[in-house]
């Protein structure tokens, strides 16, 4: 096998990584509303994500990189061609992740809750524009012969993109119900278990149109299998939730959204970025990118760090398996009374 499909695939095994994980704090990240009730049960929700959720966001980071360095071509027309999606999904990400570290600083209502409104959206806006952006390259967008993207915002807010990135907002809405569920005890866990069964239905109707319609439109062998066993991962973990059994729930959805999102790339290759226009030039691992020597070094980097970034996350999910309720939450976090000094 080439470099090029190698990294290729090492790519599509991130994203995979990043919306199997990040999906399912998204999810808690837009239920903050729904499913806690004061400020002690946002407070349990927003802990079931705590010490993971920046680790996640590493995929990301690594994704990125990863396509920059072995594919600058592809890279470079991606960010170009959507650039306004991409900045508002970076601009969420960053408040929401602001929005995590400060919302403890203050100790007023209003603050608090304009911190959870910070989170809600920066959950909600990624969730949506992920699927939108995603289904817009397997589409194919206006590429020119130059390998430059010539159409405009309003060419990526297509019936299809939308319905992506209704499938995306749905799906880790459900995964992270689910996580929840998973994660706590008490109230909040009955709340997340029922709700995960009400969204995982309209989840399950979504996803099975979008992916049946990009099968119609680009799929094959490969992306037909990974979206039928993705499927019967879905409906195994909605299954699993209505008989209590959380943990293979969980396991469901992670599964289905890492086979649905396997069978998208499958789906997309031999191409990277397809073009829609009839003159225009599709990008491929091989005309995208970079030369071999970069390749092979970065198949040596990738085989030495992986196995340790992998064995630290794994680490960190073991240390944190534990479920939390609000009798874990102090009910007061405002700072005690200052003693007075002897003679004061």
């Amino acid at each position: 096998m080439e470099l090029t499909t190698v990294w290729f695939v090492l790519i599509a095994v991130l994203w995979i990584g990043y919306f199997t994980l990040e999906g399912f704090d998204f999810g808690v990240g837009m239920l903050l509303p729904v499913l806690a009730r004061d400020d002690r049960e946002r407070r349990v929700m927003i802990n079931t994500i705590g010490p993971v959720w920046d680790g996640n966001e590493v995929w990301l980071l690594v994704a990125g990189g990863a396509t920059f360095a072995a594919f600058p071509e592809w890279y470079a027309t991606l960010f170009s061609g959507f650039y306004l999606p991409l900045l508002l999904i970076l601009l969420a990400l960053i408040v929401r992740g602001v929005a995590f570290e400060y919302r403890a600083k203050g100790h007023g209502e209003e603050w608090k809750d304009r911190w959870d409104l910070a989170i809600i959206i920066g959950s909600f806006l990624p969730s949506l524009l992920w699927g939108v952006a995603f289904a817009n390259i397997l589409r194919g967008v206006p590429i020119d012969a130059h390998k430059e993207y010539v159409g405009g915002f309003f060419n990526l807010l297509n019936p299809y993109a939308l319905v992506g990135g209704l499938t995306t907002l749905l799906l880790f809405l459900t995964h992270g119900a689910i996580y929840i569920s998973l994660k706590t005890d008490g109230p909040i866990r009955e709340r997340a278990r029922d709700l995960a069964v009400r969204v995982g239905i309209g989840a399950a109707t979504v996803a099975v149109i979008f992916l049946v319609w990009t099968q119609t439109m680009t799929g094959n062998v490969g992306s037909a299998v990974c979206f039928v066993l993705a499927a019967l991962a879905l409906g195994g973990g909605l299954g699993a939730i209505l008989r209590g059994r959380e943990g293979w729930a969980f396991t469901g959805t992670f599964a289905a959204i890492g086979l649905a999102v396997a069978g998208l790339f499958w789906a997309l290759f031999p191409d990277v970025m397809p073009t829609s226009l009839a003159h225009g030039l599709s990008l491929t691992p091989t005309n995208a990118s970079a030369t071999a020597y970069t390749l092979k070094v970065m198949t040596v980097v990738a085989v030495i760090f992986t196995p340790v970034v992998l064995l630290y996350q794994g680490w960190t999910y073991w240390i944190f398996r534990k479920r939390i309720a609000v009798h874990h939450i102090p009910v007061s976090t405002a700072p005690a009374a200052v003693a007075p000094l002897p003679g004061r």
